[in-house]
């Protein structure tokens, strides 16, 4: 029973806290407790009855169970405003969708939802995707392509706001690239010695078209992991690549040889061009010297022209007989021609010469045999002739 309730003792309430009739020491009344409390509430809630005093005990209980459930769901619905955010994240804060700020590392708050709402986007963890396809290459060879390609998200409004699904356009825009710079290379250089070139100029085209599109997203590393010919096509591919050794062969061969005949016939060209126009100057020097000389000639023949014939006929004989290998003298009075062999004494002396290097016994009879020989005088009567 408590204290202040219908029956209690005579003579007042009975104050358990008070001096006088003090009862046993005991706990409080956990009843009383509470209704001070509702008068609180009330008061601060405004729970005042329509008669301007306090509300009865059910409408105190009543009023404060709303008044708590409405301050407690405040008190919820604002702490769920607070967001932390890491040093490699970017918060958007969205008020009824557009976007009002842009927060960085630490703990922030914002209006709750529905007010305001926050999305968090991670600028600097870099990922990345693979990518498995097969193209034509342009000598119309089929490939398989394993491609890698690592990104970030550069700008955090432009991520959000421009591109729905940027991963996914990400991935086609980078199969579409392969697609374009593989189609516009030949095999052996996706094979060997164009891959640096083909990653190159794919992360260049696929940037510019993340930038056309404003996504946000760079690309920091293109990788082609693999690149090999399908195994349906890998016999025929390899007696493709053996044929075209065997041309490149062939043609390295004939190339060689060319290089080595042109010039050889452009040197003889030459040469013989040389030797012609040594040969018309010499001609035509000649010529124009004959000419001077019978002009030179004709003056003289003009002045005198006996002395002049007897010269000539002179100067021709000796040409004449100088070419001849015979010698007849013919001696006045003695009634006979001598005639001298005079090729076999040149020859008989040409013989001499080469023995005179030889042993001396053999010189001294060579050069006997030769006096011998030299003594030999054909005689022949002017008739014989």
């Amino acid at each position: 029973m408590a204290w202040n309730e219908p029956g209690g003792p005579p003579g007042g309430k009975r104050n358990p806290w008070g001096g006088g009739n003090k009862p046993e020491q005991g706990p409080p009344d956990l009843d009383e407790l509470i209704r001070n409390l509702q008068r609180r509430l009330n008061a601060l809630f405004g729970g005042v009855g329509s008669g301007g005093g306090r509300t009865p005990l059910g409408g105190a209980g009543r009023g404060f169970g709303l008044g708590a459930i409405i301050l407690v769901i405040l008190v919820i619905w604002a702490f769920t405003g607070l967001y932390q955010v890491d040093a490699a994240q970017r918060a958007i804060i969205l008020r009824f969708g557009r976007h009002v700020d842009t927060t960085g590392a630490g703990l922030h708050w914002h209006l709750p939802w529905p007010i305001e709402t926050k999305q968090i986007v991670n600028v600097q963890t870099i990922e990345s995707f693979s990518e498995r396809t097969r193209m034509l290459t342009s000598d119309e060879t089929l490939v398989d392509i394993d491609l890698e390609v690592q990104f970030r998200r550069a700008s955090p409004l432009d991520y959000a706001f421009n591109v729905v699904r940027p991963e996914e356009t990400l991935q086609e825009v980078s199969e579409s690239a392969i697609r374009e710079v593989i189609g516009r290379s030949k095999l052996d250089a996706v094979l060997e010695s164009g891959r640096q070139d083909i990653v190159l100029r794919t992360k260049e085209l696929i940037q510019r078209t993340l930038d056309a599109y404003e996504s946000g997203i760079e690309v920091t590393t293109v990788n082609l992991q693999d690149v090999r010919v399908p195994g349906e096509v890998a016999q025929a591919q390899q007696d493709a690549i053996k044929a075209r050794e065997d041309r490149d062969r062939a043609s390295l061969a004939a190339q060689a040889y060319a290089n080595d005949r042109i010039p050889r016939a452009r040197g003889e060209a030459s040469r013989r061009i040389q030797d012609a126009q040594a040969y018309r100057a010499r001609v035509v020097e000649e010529a124009e010297g004959e000419t001077q000389r019978f002009l030179k000639l004709l003056e003289e023949y003009e002045r005198a022209p006996n002395v002049t014939r007897e010269r000539l006929y002179i100067e021709t004989i000796e040409q004449v007989l100088a070419a001849s290998k015979k010698v007849v003298i013919d001696v006045d009075g003695a009634g006979n021609l001598l005639y001298l062999p005079i090729d076999k004494l040149m020859e008989q002396s040409r013989r001499t010469e080469r023995a005179t290097g030889e042993g001396g016994a053999s010189q001294g009879v060579t050069i006997e045999s030769s006096a011998a020989d030299s003594t030999t005088v054909e005689r022949r009567t002017r008739g014989s002739r």
